[in-house]
């Protein structure tokens, strides 16, 4: 056969498939850089009825070459696929936009309806995001179903831009009688820090119909969390949330944890190199033990995880009967916690959904230095809530202001707030019958200040019968309200228990430590051996308490006696 004739077959064997209703050149490495270098693609888009998917991804694209591709499109009003991720290669940036506004052109000339657009991998940057917005809001995206812009360098700038086109395209599609539903978005890899973020946040919240978000590496902290967390709340069918190398902190851990709680759908969780730290996983795990019943994979990885909360993790995840697979690698649990958390699965009968563990970091170092390094790291974060922490009157554990409902009868407030202020078993006992109502009306929503009362109250203790009594109703007053509440409230609050007496190193330096009294574990006896103690929250004090208790050695018979009442709980 003559070496002309290989070629001919070759190239014949190379040209794209069509496949039906689609047209492919995906990966050719085709370098199209004017009208000529398409015409035989033009041709064959020109020849395909009926065409519904076209995909020129792995391609590179100049301007003149995307006008002509964008002649052929005009007359394709049943396209509904456009795979167009990376096909810029090596093109100047001032170059695809107009690329992109000229084949978005051509879709809304065509009258096509799109459900899904891919256009990652392309670092148009936010001039790009420009290119699409007039696409993003016509008639051709209302039914939109998937948009992809993974890696593509949007910015702030591009983020906000896109937010607004979505929320314009919800709304004129809705005034049309057919409201976007968005299903699947894409947008790692695109620098959107906070603002871009809470931008986006608004519009999925108007939207209620996303059912996968991946965001990863974007450079979010827990300003931005937050918001995305209040907007996912309000998409019930969400199955896929991956958020994964962010920031979270135990702020965006917190809020995050509250609204998966309400996402029962939920499949996948990716929070991998999201600093979840020990109080966001314990919060997490709260949301766990309330619901999630789908649950299929869960990523807290490479979060500085302390080895008794990555056992409150795993006791979460007990009886999710999907689960396939957590991953607690890369946290701070040792050698023993590994060992243990490998126990704890395996008693569970799901040892081999735990993940590998062969880049955990080691325990963490209590040394001043780590605690420096710590404050530096933390330092920018610190000043963005300082402001907040002023507004909200409350910090640490020696604030007062609003820990009392505003709904409430005004000296009820002052009575409490005075025994709160400069709290004594005299001013404690003359507050008489009503202490259990006003107790009751402490705002249970915030944990850290039930975590307030609760120890104020307890450090009163006396072992005289009234005063103990007194302290005993107080305490489990308000305790049984919290705990009548929902799982992650619950969970929240032993975690801010455990911080204030020292058992786990918080996040927040504004917290001052408590100097722990006899009387607080002594109450916390009590209240653990109660009915309405949740026994998920004696285990987690258990663990706790088992690991570090060697700091409460000062309070040793009244640590004892606790630690007592906490295994009878969780073994009977």
């Amino acid at each position: 056969m003559a070496t002309g004739d290989i070629a001919q077959i070759t190239e014949a064997l190379a040209k794209t498939h069509v496949g039906g209703v689609e047209l492919s050149y995906k990966g050719r490495g085709l370098k199209l850089d004017n009208a000529e270098s398409v015409k035989e693609m033009v041709q064959e888009i020109e020849q395909c009825q009926g065409l519904q998917s076209l995909r020129l991804e792995g391609n590179t694209l100049g301007v003149e070459a995307a006008q002509a591709i964008s002649k052929a499109l005009e007359a394709k009003s049943e396209l509904e696929q456009c795979h167009w991720s990376d096909m810029f290669t090596g093109r100047l940036r001032s170059e695809i936009p107009a690329a992109l506004k000229s084949l978005g052109n051509a879709l809304m000339t065509s009258g096509a309806r799109l459900t899904q657009l891919d256009l990652s991998d392309n670092a148009f940057g936010p001039d790009g995001v420009k290119g699409i917005e007039s696409l993003l809001k016509s008639p051709v995206c209302y039914t939109l179903r998937e948009l992809r812009l993974n890696n593509c360098g949007m910015g702030i700038g591009g983020g906000m831009v896109l937010a607004s086109a979505l929320t314009e395209c919800y709304k004129q599609s809705s005034a049309a009688g057919s409201p976007l539903k968005l299903k699947v978005f894409i947008a790692g890899r695109n620098r959107l820090e906070n603002n871009g973020a809470t931008a986006l946040a608004k519009a999925f919240k108007l939207l209620g119909s996303l059912e996968e978000v991946h965001m990863p590496q974007n450079g979010i902290n827990h300003l931005g969390i937050t918001a995305l967390a209040a907007a996912m709340k309000h998409n019930p069918n969400l199955q896929v949330l991956n958020l994964n190398d962010n920031t979270f902190t135990k702020r965006g851990s917190i809020a995050m944890a509250e609204t998966i709680s309400h996402l029962q759908c939920l499949k996948v969780i990716n929070f991998g190199d999201c600093l979840v730290r020990s109080e966001g996983a314990i919060a997490i795990a709260g949301a766990l033990r309330g619901g999630l019943p789908f649950l299929r994979e869960l990523n807290l990885s490479f979060g500085e995880i302390c080895e008794a909360a990555s056992l409150v993790v795993a006791k979460a995840v007990q009886g999710k009967a999907d689960l396939e697979k957590l991953d607690l690698n890369g946290n701070c649990f040792g050698e023993d916690g590994c060992e243990a958390l490998r126990e704890a699965m395996e008693s569970m009968n799901m040892e081999e959904l735990l993940g590998s563990l062969s880049d955990d970091e080691g325990e963490p170092d209590d040394e001043e230095d780590d605690e420096e390094e710590d404050d530096d790291d933390d330092e920018e974060e610190e000043e963005e809530e300082e402001g907040e922490a002023e507004e909200n009157g409350f910090n640490g554990v020696n604030g007062t202001k609003d820990i009392i409902e505003e709904k409430e009868e005004p000296h009820c407030n002052s009575e409490l707030a005075s025994f709160l202020i400069s709290p004594s078993a005299e001013k404690l006992m003359s507050l008489g019958a009503k202490r259990i109502q006003l107790v009751e009306q402490v705002d249970v929503s915030d944990a850290s200040k039930v975590s307030e009362v609760f120890l104020k109250i307890s450090s009163v203790y006396e072992d005289e019968p009234e005063v103990k009594q007194a302290v005993f109703e107080s305490t489990d007053a308000l305790l049984r309200k919290v705990f009548s509440n929902s799982h992650s409230q619950s969970y929240s609050l032993i975690s801010s228990l455990i911080v204030n007496l020292g058992l786990l190193k918080s996040e927040d330096k504004k917290i001052k430590k408590v100097s722990v009294l006899p009387g607080h574990l002594l109450t916390l006896e009590h209240a653990a051996a109660q009915e309405f103690f949740p026994v998920d929250q004696a285990r987690i004090l258990e663990a706790f308490l088992s690991r570090n208790g060697k700091v409460l050695e000062s309070c040793s018979s009244a640590r004892d006696a606790l630690k007592t009442t906490l295994v009878k709980r969780t073994t009977a």
